[in-house]
Order: structure tokens, then sequence, then C-alpha cells
């Protein structure tokens, strides 16, 4: 059984923790929190909660995942990685996954989801529940693809982009570095990077955007 640091002790890191318990050969074996000390003072869902430092003595026999649900995780995802934390990849058992497809260290593939052939998703990405991924598809490192969202066939969705819940991205359109695609948009043309857009059709709302 490998044993899985859960990085991050807010409300996503309970599901999850849900998604490791239906993965089989995985355990959940603490959390691992690195902005309020205070969080480590008390257990989290029957399992101790670290301090980020500790995953240094952590490292030779324990994977990590990331429980952020914001693009900004990275930065705990390079802390962790740079005292030694390798990375798992979850799959639940409920998600298709097309034998063609890759999907790199860190990611998470929630129930329901679907990833077509040829598709490749990147490091520490979130494919959240029910999300859709077609074919031939590129999904950068950090993207966040929020419950619900359908990124259609031969598409790009760029390094932590935001993908927003039932937002839709069509056949061959590009969402830029660093975007965010706003809750139920529908994308019809390539999205610029960091730059926010919204509705139906989705148009440009907010320009030189921060990774969310």
């Amino acid at each position: 059984m490998q044993q899985l640091v859960i990085l991050g002790t807010h409300a996503f890191a309970a599901e999850v923790a849900d998604l490791v318990a239906a993965c089989d050969g995985f355990a959940v074996a603490a959390f691992a929190e690195n902005r309020d000390r205070a969080r480590c003072a008390r257990p989290l869902h029957g399992h101790p909660v670290v301090w980020v430092d500790e995953l240094a003595a952590m490292a030779g026999d324990h994977l990590a995942v990331c429980s952020i649900g914001t693009t900004q995780r990275r930065g705990f995802v390079e802390h962790a990685a740079a005292l030694g934390m390798r990375f798992a990849t979850l799959v639940h058992p409920a998600a298709t996954i097309a034998p063609s497809a890759r999907l790199g260290p860190g990611t998470l593939a929630g129930a329901g989801a679907v990833v077509g052939a040829q598709t490749t998703i990147g490091a520490h990405v979130i494919v959240n529940r029910g999300v859709l991924v077609g074919h031939h598809t590129q999904i950068g490192d950090y993207v966040t693809l929020s419950p619900g969202a359908n990124v259609a066939g031969k598409a790009t969705v760029g390094e932590q982009a935001y993908v927003g819940m039932a937002a839709v991205v069509l056949d061959g359109r590009s969402v830029g570095r660093g975007a965010l695609v706003g809750a139920g948009a529908l994308v019809t043309r390539d999205v610029p990077a960091a730059t926010h857009v919204q509705g139906v059709p989705a148009r440009v709302v907010r320009e030189a955007i921060e990774p969310h």
C-alpha cells in the first residue's frame, strides 16, 4: 500500500482523500500545511497534519498529491518537490482514460471524468468530477478543469489556466497560459494568456490577471 501525503488542509482536501480511498493501492498517511502552523495541532479527517518542512523526512517512502483547487497550488508543489517528494497520479475507478492518453505526475482525475484518445494532460492538473476532455487535446501543467467542464478535441489549455464549472471550450480553440474561463462560458474563439472570459459566447471581461 503506497502511503500518500495530501498537500493542503482546506475543503478540497476531503474530496482528494476520498479519491485516494477509491484508488487501489493507495492510502492517506497525512495532510501537509504550508501557511498556518496552528492547523498542525489537530488531526484532519483522522490523519495527522504535518508542517511542510517535515516532508523531507517522509520523501523516501511517501508520495504526494496536492489538494489546492486553485492554480496557485504551484508554489506548494514546488516546495514539496524541493524537499524530495515525488508525486502520484490518481484516477478514480469511475473515470475513463483512453489507453493512448497520458497523464502527468500529481494529476487527479475524478469520478465521471473522460479523457479522449491521444490527449496529453500535464503535471499537477485537476480533472474534476464529470470533466470531458476530447481527443488530441493538450492540457498544460497546473491547469484546473472544474466539475462538468467540457474541453473538446484538438484544443489547447495553457499552463496554470482555470476552466470554470460547466464551461465549454469548442474544438480546436486555445486557452492561454494563466487564463480564466468563467463558469458556464462558451469559448468559441481563442482566449489570450492571462485573460478572464465569461458568457455565451465568451467575451473578455478582464486582462492581465494573476493565476486564479
